[in-house]
């Protein structure tokens, strides 16, 4: 073939050019396919902000740059979404009109916004009214008791709860107690938190001491006196919970009166901390020392690139508005953008034919399932929260932030890789976990809560063995002793934080007690007194104005008695003389009544009329002592025995028991005649809740026992009532001429004081439960003689034990009454020897009376 034809050259090169045209062709067709706008379907959001903060403008810069970045990455998609921005001016009734007019005018699917709670708050309402997903920036105030309240609310930010939880880790690894809450006054800052934190602190055993509200309209003079307040405060560990705008003025105060040296503890809560980078230098330089929590955002490239480009667009439109460092707020409204754009295409990919409304709740159902890996880390919204990504501890060291650790972490050393999402309460943080940490002041140890304590302890004449006061004058030193003594300062070194204390006796000038100890507890509530340890009894009236521990003594009151003289007959006493008859009576016939069952086949039981008689008496009373030894062979014979030998049991226990009462203690009669009672003095208010007349004051153990002796007749007393815990004291002198009487728990024993709120009470409390588990409480009160009491029923507090009837004991004895003529029925029915004896005796009989008439 000749390839160089003219001709033919001809045809090829027409052939190629066609097949060129045709290729261009299918490509121009191909793109016109992909790119043709008419198959996309605007979807309207709207952007709620304040356009002129700073942070207005950069959440939604972020927010427009999300829309840019999810459609640039899909371009397939059939729906876009299309932004509408409104300016709330940073009043939420402008942010509700804006909200109206986007609803009603240009009928927007959803809203993002909401940066306070007031407007978190009304466009909730709006949004459920409305059937449309609100994006939130802030939580609702006040928060809902219903999660349920705002189901269109979807918050895109971490909730106060996880922050709560954070802070009460911080303050639990450091053992600190008591804290200042400083907030912001009529914002939503100081609202929602106090909640949140109370809740989480109750399970730390953290107390908030004090709170200091400061409003961000206060002038310089009104923070720097409120500022003066926080100085005399005992409590030098504040939680800082306010907006970033008031931070500078805070902290530049705070510095000028030397709040922000050692001594002091500033921990910042994220709402101020994520706005730190935007702070000016001097601002974070007053602010050293300070610890803070800051919300976790994981370093990316995406993150790296959308800062570059934000900052390229705030230097070209706002020059004097420099972008360092995004905002948490900015990355989390820009994963909720990708997530919102989302939910958005699987809507109206599953549900092209609902209506307005019903696109409202099915997006709002494909909001919640849609999760994915954003800026902020895996974003995903479980009951319409943002699931939290953790904490950054930050610690402010010169002019910038240091990051010393993370919440929630693992247990090996922190490092990034170690945070893990918030699953468990447990194990959130550890010492070992955290950097080393610059303290206000530049101190690097770590700060322990340390508390100081003024005590006052009441000064008695007698019972110093709970506390005794003594003065030496040679060294000019008071020496302060007694079990109240050990056990509080046992309780109080088991603390896992350092308290100092100072006792300091109640008293005055002649070193006599200063006043009753209703006036002692008085001045703990005056401030006087920051404690009072010693004898002192929980009572209602106390508890108004003060707190008390656990008792850490036996409660109730007690009655101490003479014992009781030697008396000859009195064995007879416990039974009356219708039961000892009864008794006596019943023994007999339950002799008979075997004699005669055992009589005709037991030979034991037979012989002479005397010896018969004998045998009878013998084996029923020897039943009294279990000790009849008499082989029985008839089986209603054993019946009748069991069923009286445990009559027999039944009344020997009773009467040993009553028996060793009488001989015990002495029968006495409280309210006849002539009968005094003794009480110490200076606790009235116990014999006067037990209504006695003819009362007698004493002061100490040796007074008690002289007028015991003495008894009412000769100038004493016939009984004493006071506290367990002093008659334990009296009778381990005493134990072997006097008894208590137990009575009734009408107090409630003795505690240590503390003011009311201390969290003193609760950890105090604790080390007390401990001493008495572990049996310590028990060792000191043998150690100091406080053990050692006879003691005996609350029966016999008036008229001792009672004599014993045969009312109380009818019933056993109609048991073995009917018994034993059961027994001896059936002896009567079914016995053949016995119907043969009365056969021979009636026989007998008959032939005599033959002979007579013969």
């Amino acid at each position: 073939m000749d390839f160089f034809d003219p001709g033919k050259k001809h045809a090829v090169l027409s052939l190629f050019t066609f097949c060129v045209l045709i290729s261009c062709l299918s490509a121009e067709i191909e793109k016109m396919r992909y790119d043709s706008p008419l198959v996309v379907e605007e979807i309207h959001v709207g952007v709620i902000l304040d356009m002129k903060s700073r942070e207005g403008r950069i959440v939604l810069s972020c927010i427009s740059a999300a829309v840019s970045d999810f459609y640039q990455l899909h371009k397939n998609y059939s729906t876009r979404v299309v932004l509408h921005s409104r300016d709330s001016r940073g009043e939420p009734l402008h942010a509700l009109s804006a909200a109206l007019n986007l609803l009603n005018d240009i009928k927007v699917e959803a809203i993002i916004g909401a940066q306070t709670s007031m407007e978190a708050h009304l466009l909730a309402d709006l949004g459920e009214a409305a059937k449309v997903p609100v994006m939130s920036l802030s939580e609702p105030s006040p928060p809902p008791l219903n999660d349920n309240k705002y189901p269109f609310l979807i918050g895109i930010i971490p909730d106060q709860t996880s922050l709560a939880m954070a802070i009460s880790s911080i303050f639990d690894i450091f053992k600190w107690k008591d804290v200042t809450l400083v907030y912001d006054e009529n914002t939503d800052y100081g609202e929602n938190i106090i909640p949140a934190v109370v809740n989480s602190f109750q399970e730390t055993n953290v107390r908030i001491a004090h709170t200091s509200s400061i409003a961000a309209s206060s002038t310089n003079e009104q923070i720097i006196e409120e500022l003066h307040k926080l100085m005399e405060l005992k409590t030098k560990v504040f939680l800082v919970h306010i907006s970033h705008l008031l931070v500078p003025r805070l902290f530049l105060n705070a510095k000028k009166l030397g709040m922000m040296s050692e001594g002091y503890v500033w921990i910042m809560t994220s709402s101020s901390m994520n706005f730190l980078h935007s702070m000016d230098s001097n601002v974070i330089e007053s602010m050293e020392g300070v610890l803070g929590l800051k919300s976790h955002i994981p370093a990316s490239t995406g993150l790296q690139n959308l800062t570059s480009r934000l900052r390229r667009k705030f230097y070209m439109e706002y020059s004097n508005k420099e972008v360092t460092e995004l905002s948490p707020y900015g990355i989390w409204a820009y994963d909720a953008t990708w997530v919102l754009a989302e939910a958005v295409e699987r809507t109206r990919s599953k549900n092209s034919t609902k209506s307005f409304s019903k696109h409202g709740v099915v997006l709002l159902r494909e909001i919640l399932q849609t999760g994915f890996k954003g800026l902020s880390g895996e974003v995903q919204y479980p009951n319409g929260k943002l699931t939290s990504g953790g904490f950054e501890i930050v610690n402010v060291v010169g002019k910038e932030e240091r990051t010393v650790g993370f919440w929630p972490c693992k247990e090996e050393k922190t490092t990034k890789e170690s945070c893990m999402p918030l699953s468990n309460r447990r194990n959130l943080l550890f010492t070992d976990n955290l950097e080393t940490i610059s303290w206000p002041g530049g101190s690097k140890r770590q700060l322990i809560s340390e508390i100081k304590l003024r005590i006052g302890v009441p000064v008695k004449v007698g019972f110093k063995e709970l506390v005794g006061v003594e003065h030496d004058l040679q060294t000019n030193r008071t020496y302060v002793t007694g079990f109240s003594i050990d056990v509080f300062e046992t309780a109080i070194k088991a603390l896992p934080y350092k308290v100092h204390y100072e006792f300091f006796p109640f008293e005055n000038a002649n070193g006599v007690m200063a006043g009753a100890y209703n006036d002692l507890v008085y001045q703990v509530y005056l401030k006087n007194y920051d404690a009072v340890v010693g004898d002192t009894t929980i009572t209602s009236n106390r508890s108004q104005y003060v707190d008390f521990t656990i008792p850490y003594t036996d409660l109730g009151v007690g009655m101490l008695v003479p014992n009781e003289k030697d008396n000859m007959w009195i064995f007879l006493k416990p039974l009356s003389t219708g039961l000892w008859i009864t008794s006596a009576g019943f023994f007999i016939l339950t002799g008979f009544i075997v004699w005669l069952i055992e009589r005709p086949v037991n030979k034991e039981f037979q012989g002479t009329r005397w010896q018969q008689i004998g045998t009878i008496f013998w084996f029923s009373f020897s039943t009294l002592v279990f000790a009849h030894r008499e082989r029985l062979l008839n089986n209603l014979a054993k019946f009748v025995v069991i069923i009286w030998i445990f009559v027999v049991l039944i009344l020997t226990s009773s009467y040993t028991a009553t028996l060793a009462s009488m001989m015990t203690v002495k029968q006495i009669q409280l309210n006849s005649r002539g009968s005094y009672i003794g009480y110490q003095s200076g606790s009235l208010g116990v014999i006067v809740n037990l209504n006695f007349k003819g009362i007698k004051p004493y002061r100490s153990v040796e007074e008690y026992a002289d007028a015991l002796s003495k008894g009412s007749k000769h100038g004493g007393v016939s009984a004493i009532i006071d506290e367990v815990p002093y008659i334990n004291i009296f009778l381990a002198k005493y134990s072997a001429d006097y008894s208590m009487i137990k009575t009734r728990s009408t107090t409630n024993g003795f505690a240590f004081v503390f003011p009311k709120g201390s969290k003193l009470v609760h950890d105090m409390s604790r080390q007390i439960e401990h001493m008495r588990e572990e049996g310590k409480l028990i060792e000191m009160e043998k150690t100091w003689s406080l053990r050692k009491t006879t003691l005996m029923s609350e029966e016999a507090t008036t008229t001792g034990p009672s004599t014993l009837d045969l009312y109380s004991f009818r019933g056993l004895f109609l048991v073995t009454g009917i018994s034993s003529a059961f027994a001896l029925f059936l002896f009567l029915v079914f016995s053949t020897t016995f119907r043969n004896l009365i056969r021979k005796q009636l026989q007998l009989i008959g032939r005599q009376l033959q002979r007579l008439r013969m």
